[in-house]
Formats: structure tokens, C-alpha cells, sequence
């Protein structure tokens, strides 16, 4: 009899187990006429020992019940008591063990079929074959689940992807766990510019724990290739020596495309040709690109909404400080780039008849709304302090502005008005304190403050300060030095230090400070550095 030969029914690697040569002659060319391959074992030990042992695992084993070592029964719970080998199915056979509780004791040790000798040719291969099919489906089936939940944890791990270069090593690495083999992803990043990621290691490269290697290449198509060919297979930059030497040939390796838009560049895999099989590896590779070109568009569109963002974000910001006789001023602002929100940390700096009025404020929350408070209270500030105001009577009448238009917002603010190059009048509402660095390095803060823009609560006087010519005046937001549990007081005394070290020139100063107190991301960094130029002459 000769087996069809689909997924199911293809041939077998059998263990066949009896005591009498010529029972297992018997069965075992039965089988092999079938196209199986056998192997065979004289008693229960030498058959546990073939299973345990190296070599391929038999996938079904048929056991005779009498045995000289152990009965089959035995054989069977020990095949089902061990996790390596509890899959593989078992047919008890016997001439003498033939009763209905004999049988009955077989299946309820763990056979999953029992036949009694002599055994028809065709019942045999039908029974082999009817618990191959279930087996094989089972494990097919097992397969799936493991690749499917293998396929859930990399789409999640896709969806939080903070970047093209960290979503293009998790599509390498997905497709070579979900199909166990070497692989490679190409994808356009939201930026510009292909990106590969790949599995295997770089010759000449030192070996990376990290991940997949992630590499630019050359734009795909590249230059001089033809366009039609960038929709088969990997831009020409990225052939051999780059390919190991499965994929080098055309032939031998499978290159799948998908695209979340059909303008759009798109996301390939490269993996071996063999590894892909079955319909459900298809459907897995075709998942797999499918949450791939979603991640690639979801990051594209942030990135696209970040950079409208930030460019709204600036045009709330002042276009140019004022050049001014009393200082020298330079300013960074420095958007929270783990957010497409729009942040509210501004600062301002306005000349006016009674000196140079400079602050640096900050908008409760990350918002469109809080950008527009921003936008709000900086150019009132600024018509009060065109208008003469003191600094104290400009936080009353901002806190006034806020309670009336703006109820439950809340916005930190310092301003401090440079009367003569030398003196300093400083109104605090609750923002981080002004630093003050000496010419000689020696920095202390102007710890006096009153309460917060928004809360409908009186403001102090003004403080008056004197300080050295050439000092340097430092007005910073929280995001330049607050960061997760760690201490404020820490914080402030590490500026401090910092800043003593820094350079004295404004432009430098700031420089400096955002290389060594470098942001985390997590919140907009607003710094104003300010060379007091001392008293002015006639």
C-alpha cells in the first residue's frame, strides 16, 4: 500500500518494539513497504533508551504488551510521562493480551490505539496513519498557538517602538523567531533614509547582544537600479557580501513587501525561501508585515504631528531678544521630545525706559490649552512691562488676568528687571529660583518667592539685589534639571556646581550647561543666561 503524500499523510520516522524477531520483522516491513522509516527495539529498555537518546524523535511508536524487561503498558505511561516524548502516539499490539479488559487497561495507560494479533497489513498502516494525521494536526495546531502568541508580543513590542531605527529591529527579530531562521527588514524611516535591520552578524563587525543590527543604506531603489525591482526584492546597496550565504541567492531566499498606503515606501522582510511553507506561514508573514506598515505609519504620523507641534510651539516664543547696553543675553528653549503635545515654558526679555526686564515662566500641563496660556501671558507681560510696571504690580495683574480668563489654570514665573546693569529687582512666583555666577565663580540663588500665577493670592514686593559687573544672571524651567526621584534641593545645589565651572559668556554658558545636565525628554527645557553689564555712564 502506498501513502498519499500531502502534509498529514507523508511518511513517518516509526519505533516499532517486540521481543520476537519475527513479529518485528513483520511489522516493521509492513511499515517500511509504506515508505516509513523504522527503527527497532527487543525490549521496553532499549526502546526508552532510542527516545532519550540523540537523533531524531520517532513520532509514533508501536509497543507489543509482553516484553521481557517491562510490559508494554509500562512502556507507554513512561513514553506519556515524559514532557520530551508525552506527544508521540502509541499503538499497543498482542496476541495473548486480548481481552476487553486488557485492552481497555492499555488505553487508559496512555495508548491511543490497541490492536490484536495477527494484524491485517492494511489496519495496521490505516491506524498508524489515522493517529499520524491526528498528531501531526495537533502539533500543527500547537505551533500555531506558540507562533500566534510569538506574533501578538511582537506586535506589541512594533506598537512601542519609539523610532524607525528600534521598529526595524523588531521586525528582523520577529520574523526570525516566528520562522526560526535568519532575517532582515527594510523599511523608509518617517525622517528619511532606509533603514536594515538584520539577524546576523556583520563581518569585520564585533558581535552585539543589543538585538538585530540596524544599518542606513543607500535610498531604495538605489541609484541607477531599476525602480520595478525595489517592489521584489532588497535595494541593490544591500547584496552580497552583506547577504550570508543562504540568502545570496535569489533563489534561495523570499523577500515580502507591504505598504499601509500605496504611495508609501515600502516594509520588506528577507528571509530564507524555505522557511515560509505553509498557507500558515503566509498568513503569519502577511500579519506580520501588516503590523509592521501600521507601527511605520502610526510613527509617521507622530512625527508629522510633532513637527506641526513644535513649529506652533515656537511662534509663541519671541522671534529675537532685544540688544541692550545693560547685558548680554542668550537663550535656549528646548521642546519635551517624548511628546507631540505642545508644552507651555516660555521666556521673554523686553528693554524698557526703567531697565531690561527679563523672565522665564512655565504653564501648568502639556497641551494645546496650556500653549495658549503660554501665548497669553507672555505678551501681557510684556505690554505691562512696556506700560512701566514694576515686577511685582506685572505678577498682580497677570494672576489678575488668569483668575478672570483662564480659571484653574496655573503658571510659575520669574521677573526680574535690570535697573542699572548692576541692580536687580526680582518678583518670584513660584518658579525655580534666579542663579546668580560671580565673576570669579562663586554662584548663589535669590531664594525669594511668593505663591504661583493663578491662585488669586497677593504678591511681595519685589527684591532687590546687587551684584557684580560681568556676573551672570541664570533663569531655567524645571525641565533642565528636575528629574524622577531625585531630590530638588540636589538638583538645584548640582546647577549650582555647574554652573560654577560653566564659561562666563552667555552663548557659551548655555552650551555648556545643556551638555552637561543633558534633558530627559520628559519636559520642555526653557534657559535665559544673562552677562550683567554693570552701571551705565554718561
Amino acid at each position: 500500500m502506498t501513502l498519499p503524500l500531502d502534509a498529514d499523510n507523508r511518511p513517518a520516522h516509526i519505533l516499532v518494539v517486540d521481543d520476537a524477531p519475527t513479529n518485528r520483522y513483520v511489522l516493521a516491513t509492513t511499515l517500511r513497504r509504506a515508505g516509513h522509516e523504522v527503527i527497532e527495539a527487543e525490549d521496553g529498555t532499549r526502546a526508552l533508551e532510542l527516545l532519550d537518546g540523540p537523533g531524531p524523535l520517532p513520532e509514533l511508536a508501536v509497543v507489543d504488551v509482553r516484553l521481557p524487561d517491562m510490559t508494554g503498558f509500562e512502556v507507554c505511561e513512561r513514553i506519556k510521562g515524559n514532557p520530551a516524548t508525552a506527544a508521540v502516539p502509541v499503538i499497543n499490539i498482542s496476541a495473548s493480551a486480548i481481552t476487553v479488559d486488557d485492552r481497555a487497561q492499555g488505553l487508559y495507560r496512555g495508548a491511543d490505539a490497541y490492536l490484536v494479533e495477527p494484524i491485517a497489513p492494511d489496519e495496521l498502516l490505516a491506524t498508524v496513519l489515522a493517529n499520524l494525521r491526528y498528531a501531526r494536526a495537533r502539533r500543527r495546531a500547537e505551533l500555531l498557538a506558540d507562533r500566534l502568541s510569538l506574533l501578538n508580543r511582537t506586535t506589541l513590542a512594533l506598537y512601542s517602538a519609539a523610532d524607525a531605527h528600534q521598529l526595524a529591529g523588531v521586525v528582523a527579530e520577529g520574523a526570525a523567531t516566528l520562522f526560526r531562521c535568519e532575517a532582515a527588514a527594510f523599511l523608509t524611516a518617517p525622517e528619511g533614509g532606509v533603514l536594515v535591520a538584520h539577524t546576523w552578524q556583520d563581518p569585520d563587525t564585533p558581535a552585539s547582544s543589543g538585538g538585530p543590527a540596524v544599518h542606513a543604506v543607500p535610498a531604495w531603489p538605489h541609484h541607477g537600479e531599476d525602480p520595478a525591482r525595489a517592489r521584489t526584492g532588497p535595494p541593490a546597496a544591500f547584496e552580497a557580501p552583506c547577504l550570508p550565504p543562504r540568502l545570496k541567492d535569489p533563489e534561495g531566499r523570499r523577500t515580502a513587501l507591504g505598504r499601509a498606503k500605496s504611495p508609501r515606501p515600502p516594509v520588506a522582510v528577507v528571509i530564507p525561501a524555505d522557511a515560509v511553507t505553509t498557507p500558515d506561514d503566509e498568513q503569519l508573514l502577511d500579519q506580520l508585515l501588516q503590523a509592521g506598515t501600521l507601527a511605520l505609519e502610526a510613527l509617521r504620523s507622530y512625527s508629522e504631528e510633532h513637527a506641526l507641534a513644535l513649529t506652533l510651539q515656537r511662534s509663541f516664543l519671541p522671534e529675537s531678544l532685544p540688544d541692550t547696553a545693560y547685558a548680554d543675553l542668550a537663550v535656549r528653549y528646548l521642546p519635551a521630545s517624548q511628546h507631540t503635545e505642545i508644552g507651555g515654558d516660555f521666556y521673554e526679555a523686553v528693554d524698557t525706559p526703567d531697565g531690561l526686564v527679563v523672565a522665564v515662566g512655565d504653564v501648568a500641563g502639556h497641551s494645546l490649552d496650556a500653549a495658549m496660556v503660554m501665548g497669553q501671558v507672555r505678551h501681557a507681560l510684556r505690554a505691562y512691562a512696556v506700560e512701566g510696571h514694576p515686577p511685582e504690580v506685572i505678577l498682580e495683574r497677570l494672576d489678575h488676568l488668569l483668575t478672570s480668563v483662564e480659571p484653574g489654570a496655573t503658571v510659575t514665573l520669574c521677573i526680574v528687571l535690570i535697573e542699572s546693569g548692576d541692580t536687580l529687582r526680582v518678583a518670584n512666583a513660584g518658579h525655580l529660583p534666579p542663579l546668580v555666577r560671580n565673576p570669579d565663580g562663586s554662584t548663589f540663588y535669590i531664594d525669594e518667592h511668593g505663591p504661583l500665577l493663578g491662585l488669586g493670592l497677593p504678591h511681595p514686593p519685589a527684591h532687590r539685589v546687587t551684584v557684580t559687573p560681568g556676573s551672570l544672571l541664570l533663569l531655567v524651567t524645571d525641565g533642565l534639571i528636575e528629574r524622577r526621584h531625585v531630590n530638588l534641593q540636589d538638583s538645584l545645589r548640582t546647577l549650582a556646581s555647574v554652573v560654577g565651572r560653566a564659561s562666563g559668556d552667555p552663548e557659551d554658558a548655555c552650551t555648556q550647561l545643556l551638555e552637561r545636565l543633558p534633558a530627559d525628554g520628559s519636559d520642555d527645557v526653557a534657559l535665559m543666561a544673562v552677562r550683567l553689564n554693570g552701571p551705565l555712564t554718561g
